[in-house]
């Protein structure tokens, strides 16, 4: 197994994915693809969507096997949720 080490300090990482993200991938991929999970290259913007982070980083890693990657779900500000979930209308 291969280890990729980081190119980038953990706060530039996010910032490029964030970037990135708004700037490229977004309008590609909200209508159609709410509640997915992208995976971002942050080397060169390319991307791959799937239903959770670790299809998309293994799609996106066939393609570019040194990516570095950062993951976002569509429509949402966080990737995973943490804690209970809190549902509506029910006691």
């Amino acid at each position: 197994m291969t280890f990729r080490k980081p190119r980038y300090s953990k706060e530039e990482h996010a910032r490029r994915g964030k970037e990135i993200y708004e700037r490229q991938v977004r309008a590609k991929v909200e209508a159609s693809s709410k509640g997915k999970i992208v995976a971002i290259d942050v080397d060169n913007g390319e991307y791959e969507v799937a239903e959770n982070s670790l299809a998309a980083s293994q799609q996106l890693l066939i393609r570019r096997p040194d990516a570095q990657i950062w993951c976002v779900r569509v429509g949402s500000p966080a990737v995973h949720r943490f804690g209970p979930r809190l549902m509506m209308g029910r006691t």
